[in-house]
């Protein structure tokens, strides 16, 4: 009952002071007297023109023959919109064009798949036959879902005949004219490269019709994956780097020129969205970038007496890089650096053998003879009677033939070769700091930087593959361990008796082992620059530049020429060649080990698209 008469006069008591808003006269406001007059707006230049673009059309487009212009846009003029950077880009390519790697023809497709006389890269990827058509791809596949784009289908069809028919006739006319051999030999139409122009055709394409109306970021997928293209030409051993730069330098120029002849030709006519407009004083960005490295272009080891080196050539370079700015002056960012350096001699390293003293090597020679019958490697010597003697030698084993097969049944190697799984050193370099920013104009700009970062190396690799008839070795070993007679060290004098060479044992064998990897350890690394920036639109740039950057790395060479040694013999032959044969370091056929700490000083030279923001 208490909670009941509770409950009611609660109830009551809300009722009551609901009663009380009943009379209450309703709030009026007074309206302001409204009247039409005239008055200026904001110059047009600061409002974004795609606020006052039509709305996306919906729904697929075909209407390939079909003209359209939507009201309100501003027409393109004639070379409105050219950078001319492409110039000192194929310029750059054609100035480092005698930076030619080593030719490494693939001789076993050669004579019958016999003879070796090279190494040959085993890389290989299609990946860049497909990459190039990325711009095309999705500029059309953009246009069909109904995203509109700069043009309607009649003036894009236009301006994408008009570009790769331009790079068509450099590409080709400068191909026939040079003549460039390429790095594999297969053909002399390197210079510049096809692929690489092809790519960079589309990416214009791509960044004209949506990268300067949508968005930026269809502009850095377009140039980011055409600059993968040629990188990966490089890596195929299809281009030099040279051809590289200047293929990407003509098919930027060739995008830019289409697109200027149909701006005018078509003029207003076609026209369906205008630039994006950004309007911002700080410098931040976000960039991709191709460069060329120059410097610290060999390697030296020295060891227990030895000195091996191998020689790299040019290097190319991608960059990832951005920055904030928190005026016109000052910003930081960071910048992720692909650094990829390919041999260009290796020196002794590319030799089965390096024999030094053929007299005390002589019983080694047979296994290092090459594959073809009748190639054998000799002493370099004018002496006619050691060359006879030498002859004579390879006649009593039987190795001496015309006969392929007698060969293949008898010579203890049939086959060798190396296979470079790769023929470069890459370095991954991510870095953090401060840059620095000075305007000149309204479009030009000087900027530098100050980084430090960490360099982790991806190592150089060769494999080696051998086959042949398993040896034997008879023989006796004699020990003098007498005062007289023991070495300088004190290891006893040793001399062998009753040899005999190698002999069939009837057993066929195959080898394939890691021949030579050339790796570094991790570490610190410090870069600076100096740019030119040309910002053409209000969020779009291209920038020049010069960086240098030092790291002091301590690099590892894994030496392992004679493993196949070890497979073609039997244990007791092997033992005596392990144990007879003084390579210089006392390891005999074991695998050596080569270390060296350089510093490392790199320049770069390149051209980076850059999305300001």
């Amino acid at each position: 009952m208490k909670h009941f008469l509770l409950l009611l006069f609660v109830v009551l008591t809300y009722q009551a002071k609901a009663d009380n808003y009943r009379d209450m006269e309703p709030l009026l406001l007074d309206t302001p007297e409204m009247k039409a007059e005239l008055v200026d707006l904001p110059n047009q230049r600061d409002i974004r023109l795609d606020m006052m673009a039509p709305s996306t059309s919906q729904g697929m487009d075909f209407d390939f023959f079909k003209s359209k212009t939507n009201p309100g846009l501003k027409p393109y003029k004639f070379m409105d919109d050219m950078t001319f950077v492409g110039i000192p880009l194929f310029v750059a390519g054609w100035a480092l064009k005698g930076d030619k790697a080593m030719f490494r023809v693939n001789a076993k497709t050669e004579q019958g798949g016999k003879k070796n006389t090279q190494l040959l890269t085993d890389f290989k990827t299609r990946i860049d036959d497909y990459l190039q058509f990325f711009g095309p791809a999705m500029t059309v596949g953009l246009k069909l879902g109904g995203y509109e784009g700069r043009s309607d289908w009649p003036r894009l069809l236009a301006s994408a005949g008009m570009s790769y028919a331009l790079m068509a006739v450099l590409v080709n006319g400068i191909k026939n004219t040079a003549k460039e051999m390429r790095p594999d030999g297969s053909s002399a139409n390197s210079w510049p490269s096809g692929h690489t122009a092809t790519a960079f055709v589309g990416a214009t394409m791509l960044h004209k019709e949506y990268g300067l109306t949508r968005s930026p970021w269809f502009s850095v997928a377009g140039y980011g994956v055409a600059t993968a293209t040629g990188v990966m030409r490089v890596l195929n051993n299809r281009h030099w780097v040279s051809d590289v730069m200047s293929g990407a330098g003509l098919g930027i120029l060739s995008g830019e020129l289409g697109y200027a002849l149909c701006d005018l030709m078509f003029k207003g006519k076609g026209l369906l969205r205008n630039d994006l407009v950004f309007e911002s004083e700080k410098p931040s960005f976000f960039s991709v970038s191709m460069g060329l490295g120059l410097g610290s272009k060999d390697l030296t080891f020295e060891e227990a007496g030895e000195t091996r080196s191998i020689k790299f050539r040019a290097a190319t370079v991608v960059d990832a890089e951005g920055a904030y700015f928190f005026n016109k002056y000052i910003g930081v960012g960071g910048r992720l650096r692909v650094r990829a350096q390919s041999a260009k001699d290796f020196g002794d390293f590319a030799n089965f053998v390096a024999i030094e003293d053929m007299d005390a090597w002589e019983g080694l020679q047979p296994f290092y003879e090459s594959a073809y019958p009748g190639d054998y490697i000799l002493p370099a010597t004018t002496d006619e009677a050691k060359w006879q003697n030498e002859i004579t030698y390879l006649d009593k084993l039987g190795y001496v033939t015309e006969s392929e097969s007698a060969w293949n049944q008898n010579a203890p190697v049939t086959e060798s070769y190396g296979i470079v799984k790769s023929d470069h050193i890459t370095e991954f370099t991510g870095s953090v700091g401060v840059y620095f920013n000075l305007p000149l104009s309204k479009h030009f700009s000087l900027g530098t930087k100050a980084l430090i970062g960490r360099s982790v190396t991806q190592e150089l690799d060769i494999d080696g593959h051998a086959e042949g008839n398993k040896k034997d070795i008879s023989y006796t070993m004699t020990l003098d361990n007498t005062p007289g007679h023991k070495q300088t060290n004190g290891d006893p004098t040793m001399s062998v008796n009753d040899l005999k060479y190698p002999n069939n044992t009837g057993e066929k064998w195959t080898d394939e082992w890691e021949y030579l990897t050339i790796g570094a350890k991790s570490s610190t690394s410090y870069g600076t620059g100096l740019s030119l920036t040309y910002r053409y639109k209000s969020n779009f740039s291209w920038r020049f530049y010069c960086d240098y950057d030092h790291t002091r790395k301590e690099f590892t060479a894994k030496y392992d020429p004679f493993h196949m040694m070890r497979t073609g013999l039997t244990s007791g032959a092997s033992y005596l060649m392990d144990t007879v044969c003084d390579y210089g370091d006392g390891l005999g056929l074991q695998a050596r080990e080569y270390r060296t700490k350089k510093s490392m000083n790199y320049w770069t030279l390149g051209l980076a698209f850059l999305v300001n923001f």
